[in-house]
Formats: structure tokens, C-alpha cells, sequence
């Protein structure tokens, strides 16, 4: 008899593809979350996936053989009491992917505070390009794959590892459970104050990560990062290799990269230890996508993707969906989504967007949304990360809980403060001119501003 696998949480990007993973494995599987939307909501219709709207305790009625617990479920939910209360089977979805199909794979874990999901898709498109048939979970959707999650033919099992909390009863970080063989570690700063006190007690979960690679393993690390040296120094019984912007050959780092002059970073020349090992040529910009590609081609040597052929598979590589993604061009202004929530993502995205439109004029619109911006923990470095901006709109609702206005005043005339996604809506429509380029960072949906702007500058004609 097929088991019955119910997901708490299943709209969720990862949790979602957890229950794509099921469904090609053979369960059957079932489903709550309070919303579901695209791209989640169409994976999994198509999947033909029933799903409860809500956490009512009637849905657990089916006696599924196992429940899988997202981390935004707490307890005092009432699916969650219920759960407890009836002796239903329980796991999360870290350790359910863990147990019924990692083990059997050669997993490539990609960890770090930014560039997790762009990195990871890298990877899966250079295996899955080179006919590896790579079983993957990126928290994103790559646009040469189409989908977030596959089970894979393959040997090889490619996941966006991340470091956030497992479950209400596991809180150790996700990627603990995944046992990779091949390991990333992209950058290491403080986020998700919501559940680590400090940066020390992040590093404490990477150092545990480091902990379950072999031997016969590989761990690439960022080599410029100073938090991952420090990490490293608390332990790590596996061959590394570094990588590195570096001019030249890159003394120092095995992985390095020479950016051409005058290409926004499309095309650069590849070394490994000090020697060239492919050039590159793609329609990604920015400093922070050739680390991320620097990463992505020492994982695939690793398990036998030459360079050059990795630097042909980057070639048609189309980045992922809510990167930089452009969502409409009206009256010669070009609209932008981006995922940027933390300063440093911030400054990053704006970099490459500078290095794209030259002297054009950026305006940026910033949602305070993740947890760790909503609790002010990143204030003071907001304002210098928007600098490459010139001008910046942001949202301001009553319940923020601290002193926006403040953090930003050193930016003068520059800042804009509004309540509302229809406030940002017209003072943008009043703002913009032909040759302006507006990009709108948030890890949400940001109340449908994309779209509600772009219908308002259709209308502005």
C-alpha cells in the first residue's frame, strides 16, 4: 500500500519541493499551508497534490502515515496539537529528504548567507546540461529548469542548503541533515536574528555542517571571507578548495577570476591554481554571479565536469527567477524584481545594476520584510548600502516596530517614506522618467507592487 505523506507548510519553496520529491518517489502526499500562490501553487497543481487551506486539526482525519512538519508551523496550532495529541507519526522535511532519498545520493550541499540559490541552480544546470540528470531543491526558480525541485536519474543531488531552523522541535539548521559530500560555503554574516543571537552562534551550525562531510569529500570555500576562515579554524577533516576575485592568476586562492574590462563581469577567464581553465561568457553581471560561478565550477570538477565544459553550460545559463529578473519595460522604464532583503544583498544587486546601466538613473524600492529587518537588527547599515541609488523609496507601515525614518535620514532628499504599496505606486509614477531604471527589492511579494506599477505606467500614457 502507497504510504500517505501529509506536508504542513507545503507552499513554501522548499517544503513544496519536498512534495514534488514525494510524488515522483511514489507517495502519496497531501498537503496545508494558510497561502498558496505561484510558483508554488501551479507546481503543485500540476502535480495533482490536494491541499487544505489552513491548519485545522480535520485535515489529519485521512491518517496520513507520516505528517512533515514545516518550520513555520509552532505549537498551538491546532494541526500541530492534534498531531501531538492523536500520536501521529511526525518529521521534518529536512529529515524526511534526508532519510528517503540523500542517503542515496552524492549530495551537493551550496550553503552561505547570500548567493545560495543562484549558485545552486549554476550547479544543476552545468549536471543537468552535461547529461547528468541531477536530482536538485533550489529555494528559487532557475529559468533553464522550469521547476524548483526533481527527484533525479542521476547520482548526484543538488540542494540549496540552508542554514535556518529545521522544526518547532528540531532547531538545529536545515542543512545539518543533508550529509553532502560536496559542500559550498558561499559567505558567512549575521541574518535571521529571529532565532541566532549573534553571528557566533551561525558559525556554531556551519561548523557543524563541516562536521558530516567525509574524508573523501570537498569542502569549496569562499577564501575572502573572514568569518569562514574562522569557522574553518574550529575544525574541518576535508580537502578544501578556495576561491577568490584576485587580478592575474589569483595567487593564493584555487579558484580565481579575471574580469574583462568594460563587461559589467559577462566575461572573465577562469583559473585554477594559477593556471587559466576556461573562459566564460554569459548574460550575468556583477562581481558577486562570477564568485557564485567560481563556486559552482570547482563543485562540478569535484564530480567530473571539466571547466571549459562548465563554462559552456554557464554560457546558457539564464539566472534565476526574482534575481535582477526584469518584469516590464513601459515608456523606456525598465522595472526590476530582485530578492535583496539583507544590506550586504542590497549593495550587491545595485552594484550590478550600476556596472548594467552606467550613469542611468536607479531608483530603488526596499520592503523591510524578512525577520531580521523587521526587528531593526540591520538599521544602521541600510542607509550605506543603497548608496549606488539615486533615489530610494521605501515602506513604511505603521507596525514596523522601529525608527525607519531615522536610520535613513542621512540620505536627504534621496530617501522617499510611504504607508502603503498604493502611496509607492504614485509617488513612482510622479518620480520616473524615460531611461530610469526601477528595482524593487523584498522577499515577499511586496503587495503586488510589480505589477500595480506597471499598470500605472501603462495608464500614465
Amino acid at each position: 500500500m502507497t504510504q500517505h505523506v501529509h506536508i504542513l507548510g507545503i507552499a513554501g519553496t522548499f517544503m513544496g519541493g519536498v512534495a514534488a520529491i514525494a510524488k515522483a518517489a511514489g507517495y502519496r502526499v497531501t498537503g496545508s499551508d494558510l497561502n498558496v500562490y505561484p510558483p508554488m501553487s501551479t507546481q503543485l497543481e500540476a502535480l495533482g497534490i490536494e491541499i487544505f487551506q489552513g491548519y485545522g486539526a480535520e485535515q489529519l482525519d485521512a491518517k496520513p502515515d507520516i505528517v512533515v512538519v514545516g518550520n513555520a508551523l509552532s505549537r498551538g496550532s491546532p494541526v500541530i496539537e492534534a498531531m501531538l495529541d492523536r500520536g501521529f507519526a511526525y518529521t521534518s522535511g529536512p529529515q524526511w529528504l534526508a532519510e528517503q532519498v540523500l542517503h542515496q545520493k552524492h549530495v551537493i550541499a551550496v550553503s552561505g548567507t547570500h548567493g545560495k540559490t543562484t549558485t545552486t541552480a549554476m550547479v544543476t544546470w552545468i549536471l543537468e546540461d552535461a547529461g547528468l540528470a541531477p536530482g536538485f531543491l533550489i529555494g528559487g526558480v532557475p529559468s533553464n529548469l522550469d521547476a524548483t525541485a526533481r527527484l533525479g536519474a542521476g547520482r548526484f543531488f543538488v540542494i540549496e542548503a540552508d542554514e535556518y531552523d529545521t522544526a518547532f522541535f528540531d532547531k538545529r539548521a536545515k542543512f545539518v541533515h543533508y550529509r553532502p559530500r560536496t559542500a559550498i560555503l558561499n559567505n558567512l554574516e549575521y541574518d535571521h536574528a529571529d532565532i541566532y543571537p549573534d553571528v557566533a552562534a551561525i558559525r556554531r551550525q556551519f561548523n557543524q555542517l563541516l562536521r558530516t562531510v567525509p574524508a573523501a569529500g570537498r569542502v569549496i570555500v569562499n577564501g575572502d571571507d573572514a568569518e569562514l576562515a574562522t569557522t574553518l579554524s574550529l575544525g574541518c577533516w576535508t580537502p578544501r578548495e578556495t576561491f577568490a576575485l584576485a587580478p592575474g592568476n589569483g595567487a593564493g586562492a584555487d579558484w580565481s577570476a579575471k574580469i574583462e574590462a568594460g563587461s559589467a563581469a559577462s566575461r572573465f577567464t577562469v583559473f585554477f591554481q594559477g593556471q587559466s581553465a576556461a573562459k566564460v561568457n554569459w548574460p550575468l553581471l556583477g562581481e558577486h554571479n562570477v564568485m557564485n560561478a567560481l563556486a559552482a565550477m570547482a563543485a562540478v570538477r569535484h564530480v567530473g565536469v571539466d571547466p571549459r565544459r562548465a563554462a559552456r553550460s554557464l554560457a546558457a545559463f539564464r539566472g534565476v527567477k526574482r534575481r535582477m529578473e526584469v518584469r516590464g519595460v513601459i515608456d523606456e522604464i525598465t522595472v526590476y524584481d530582485d530578492f535583496a532583503h539583507h544590506p550586504t544583498a542590497i549593495e550587491t544587486t545595485l552594484r550590478g545594476l550600476r556596472a548594467r546601466v552606467g550613469g542611468a538613473r536607479i531608483i530603488a524600492v526596499l520592503e523591510a520584510r524578512s525577520n531580521t529587518m523587521k526587528l531593526g537588527v540591520h538599521a544602521a547599515y541600510l542607509a550605506p548600502s543603497l548608496a549606488l541609488a539615486d533615489s530610494v523609496w521605501f515602506l513604511n507601515p505603521p507596525d514596523l516596530g522601529w525608527d525607519l525614518p531615522g536610520a535613513v535620514a542621512s540620505m536627504g532628499e534621496r530617501a522617499h517614506l510611504a504607508v502603503s504599496v498604493d502611496a509607492i505606486v504614485q509617488g513612482l509614477v510622479a518620480d520616473s522618467r524615460a531611461g530610469d531604471h526601477i528595482l524593487i527589492m523584498s522577499n515577499g511579494g511586496f503587495g503586488g507592487l510589480h505589477e500595480k506599477l506597471l499598470a500605472a505606467l501603462r495608464a500614465r500614457r
